[in-house]
């Protein structure tokens, strides 16, 4: 195991020099396969990546539903594997124990394959990136887009979101079995609508603020913009057929629609098209810990989208978001995440205090300082809480 230098992309997507056009910039994941039962090719899909020694990173329960499985078509391809446990969090901690563990191990790693959620992803990308090795993503949730990008949300052992850690490349390859995400809670690919529907009003903002950036520090792309935009409308059109399916659990082409939307639609489009106020205020979220242990990223990103959008005075979107994540049970009011207005004024305060110094809340096209983030995600509330008075919150309190 080596320590590398810290990547830090925007000194060199953004550094453009005197008077010189901030470029714009695209990046995603080497190769995506997705499909009903692709986890049991693996082996073969190994091929792509040329390795002869994959790691196989994992859960205790991921290893006993998939042991068996990998087993199999590790040794059809005739490849040696080995297997390291993942303990549930993507702290520093933690990706130092697994990188040691691996680097001290007899047979060198030449690829990581990490097979979970979202952290175990993250975590695998900061752990390949410290063995100086690819790694390849099989996500067994469709609830984020952390498994396309190059780019690790890190947390205390805890649960508290304390920063990003990038990388000069994306995954090598990601394989997403529909068959597995269609057996998962549902909870999670409502969660993953949540972040992927933000993915479009965030890149939109970006796109159109000439002081916009995106992840990299470059300007956004026309392709990355059109992929958001494809994103939202995929969604729009295919998430409460997907969410039907995946409670029967079947494999539509609805479901694969939207598994693509939260995984490589988001993905590419966060990274290469922008973030905005929606992100800066689910990561802030995370410093109230009862709101962490409550709640997915997804979750705390419709707040943020929804207050994101009282921002930039765009009711005829913030219509048509809220009503869909009332329809399919995201969050639309602060209560619902666990937070009352009152008694907690001092959370709300403290979140958008973190939130108003985030970098994403630049991209935004008004001077934005605690104070109003505050005045907003109040206004978004209480507009949400007079939606949930309407239409009733049987969609939410059934993923509870």
């Amino acid at each position: 195991m080596h320590s590398p230098t810290p990547y830090y992309p925007h000194p060199i997507y953004s550094d453009a020099g005197p008077a010189a056009q901030v470029p714009r910039a695209f990046i995603s994941p080497g190769s995506y396969i997705q499909g009903p039962g692709v986890l049991a090719n693996i082996g073969r899909y190994m091929a792509i990546t040329g390795t002869q020694h994959p790691w196989v990173m994992l859960s205790t329960g991921g290893e006993r539903r998939f042991g068996e499985l990998l087993s199999k078509s590790f040794a059809d391809a005739g490849i040696e594997w080995q297997r390291v446990i993942f303990d549930g969090e993507c702290s520093i901690e933690e990706i130092t124990r697994i990188a040691g563990q691996i680097g001290e191990a007899e047979e060198p790693c030449d690829l990581l394959i990490a097979l979970g959620g979202g952290k175990c992803c993250d975590a695998a990308k900061g752990i390949a990136w410290r063995l100086g090795v690819p790694c390849a993503i099989c996500p067994t949730l469709a609830s984020t887009d952390a498994p396309c990008s190059a780019v690790s949300v890190i947390y205390t052992p805890e649960g508290k979101m304390v920063s990003a850690e990038f990388y000069p490349r994306n995954p090598a390859l990601v394989v997403v079995d529909s068959d597995i995400v269609a057996h998962a809670p549902v909870r999670y690919l409502v969660a993953g609508i949540g972040d992927a529907l933000a993915t479009w009003y965030e890149a939109r903002t970006c796109f159109a603020n000439p002081k916009g950036s995106s992840t990299l520090g470059s300007r956004t792309s026309l392709a990355a913009n059109a992929i958001s935009e494809l994103c939202a409308s995929t969604i729009y059109e295919h998430a409460e057929s997907a969410i039907a399916a995946v409670r029967a659990q079947e494999v539509t082409p609805s479901l694969e629609h939207v598994i693509e939307a939260n995984t490589l639609l988001s993905g590419i489009g966060f990274e290469s098209g922008g973030l905005a106020a929606a992100h800066a205020l689910a990561s802030a979220l995370t410093a109230v810990p009862e709101i962490e242990a409550q709640n997915l990223h997804g979750e705390m990103v419709a707040i943020g989208l929804l207050t994101q959008l009282v921002i930039e005075q765009d009711e005829p979107s913030w219509q048509q978001v809220a009503s869909l994540f009332a329809r399919i049970g995201l969050p639309i009011h602060l209560g619902q995440l666990g937070l009352d207005t009152v008694s907690d004024d001092d959370k709300l305060a403290l979140v958008a205090k973190i939130a108003s110094r985030s970098p994403l809340i630049r991209n935004e096209p008004v001077e934005i300082d605690a104070d109003s983030l505050k005045a907003a995600m109040l206004s978004a509330h209480q507009l949400g809480t007079e939606l949930a008075t309407k239409l009733g919150d049987v969609a939410w309190q059934s993923l509870r």
